[in-house]
């Protein structure tokens, strides 16, 4: 017998708007004494407090930035602001699995853009 999951919805979030949220989180575990907060919770936390380096605003305005570009998706407008790579391999890794590849020019564009927000 197999069980099938349904994908009900799916929303792109950059790591400082997930930041926020489980900031709102923590705070309302911390508040109720009985509740814990299980391990996964406490290392998501960790990872995006280590890895969100700009505001949600920023972070939403790199995306949009990014998405005006023609070869930039939404997905992978999200994927290059959360992973902000600041040379071409790195951001050669992000298209690595697309079916086309981006010539100098076109790389170079995208890493002026996020140095930005750098």
């Amino acid at each position: 017998m197999t069980i099938f999951k349904e994908k009900v919805s799916e929303e792109f979030l950059t790591v400082a708007e997930t930041k926020e949220i489980l900031q709102d989180l923590e705070m309302e575990r911390a508040a109720d004494e009985d509740r814990e907060m299980r391990y996964e919770l406490k290392r998501a936390i960790e990872h995006v407090n280590r890895f969100a380096l700009l505001d949600p605003e920023e972070s939403l305005q790199l995306v949009e930035e990014l998405e005006e570009l023609e070869k930039v998706d939404t997905p992978t407008a999200y994927k290059i602001a959360n992973l902000r790579p600041l040379d071409r391999d790195e951001l050669r890794a992000v298209f690595a699995q697309e079916r086309y590849t981006l010539d100098g020019d076109e790389l170079d564009e995208i890493i002026n853009i996020v140095k930005q927000y750098a």
